[in-house]
C-alpha cells in the first residue's frame, strides 16, 4: 500500500480546500471593491487548483503499482466539490464582475449588495464542506480507517450533518444581516418620497369662511 503517496495527494487536496474555505469565509469582510475582486480571484484560483488535485489523484495512483487508498479518500469531498462547480463558481464570477465595475475607482467601499452576495451561503458552505470532507479523507489515506465501515460511516454521516447544518445557519444569518443593509436605503427613500397629508384650513372667528387668496 502506497501510504506516502496517498497522504501526499489527500493532504494536498485537504490543504487547498481548507485554504479556499477560509478565504470564502473572509470574502464579505473586504473593505474596498479592489480587495473584494482580488479575494474573489484568489478563491477562484484555489477552487481551480482543488479541482486539478482531484483530477490528479486517479492519474497518479494509476501510474503507481500497488493498492492505493487515495481514490477512496477523494470520493468523500467529491460531491460538495461538484456543488462548488455548479453553484459557487457562477456566483464568484458574478462577484468579480460586480467588483470590476469599480475598476476606475478601486478604493470605493464595497457596496452592500456585493457584500451580501459575497456572504451568500452558496459561496462559502460548499467550499468549506469540501475542505472538511477532504480533511476526513486524510486518516482514510493513512490506512487508519477502512471504507466501508458501518460504524465509522454512521458516525461520520451524523457529524457531517451537524457541521453542515451549523455552517448553513451561520452563513444564512450573516447573509440576512447584510441584506438588511441593502434594503435599509430603499426603505428610507420610500419613506422620504411618501406624499404628505393635505392640510385643511380652518377660518378664525373674525375671518370670513369664503376667504380667497389674492392673485
Amino acid at each position: 500500500m502506497n501510504t506516502t503517496t496517498d497522504l501526499l495527494l489527500i493532504g494536498a487536496l485537504a490543504a487547498v480546500w481548507l485554504a479556499a474555505g477560509l478565504l470564502a469565509d473572509a470574502l464579505p469582510d473586504a473593505r474596498t471593491a479592489r480587495e473584494l475582486r482580488r479575494r474573489a480571484r484568489r478563491l477562484s484560483t484555489l477552487v481551480g487548483t482543488g479541482i486539478a488535485v482531484f483530477l490528479a489523484v486517479p492519474v497518479v495512483t494509476a501510474l503507481i503499482p500497488g493498492d492505493n487508498a487515495a481514490p477512496a479518500a477523494a470520493l468523500l469531498p467529491a460531491i460538495p466539490a461538484m456543488i462548488v462547480l455548479a453553484m459557487t463558481a457562477r456566483r464568484l464570477t458574478q462577484i468579480r464582475r460586480g467588483a470590476g465595475t469599480f475598476a476606475a475607482a478601486p478604493l470605493t467601499p464595497v457596496p452592500p449588495v456585493l457584500r451580501a452576495a459575497a456572504a451568500h451561503p452558496w459561496v462559502a458552505v460548499p467550499v468549506q464542506v469540501t475542505g472538511l470532507a477532504a480533511l476526513v479523507g486524510v486518516p482514510v489515506a493513512a490506512g487508519l480507517i477502512e471504507l466501508p465501515d458501518s460504524n465509522v460511516t454512521g458516525i461520520g454521516i451524523t457529524v457531517a450533518g451537524v457541521v453542515i447544518l451549523a455552517l448553513v445557519i451561520r452563513h444564512a444569518v450573516r447573509h440576512s444581516r447584510l441584506n438588511l443593509a441593502v434594503l435599509a436605503p430603499i426603505g428610507r427613500v420610500q419613506q422620504a418620497s411618501a406624499p404628505r397629508a393635505s392640510e385643511s384650513w380652518t377660518p378664525l372667528p373674525d375671518e370670513p369662511a369664503d376667504r380667497t387668496l389674492a392673485a
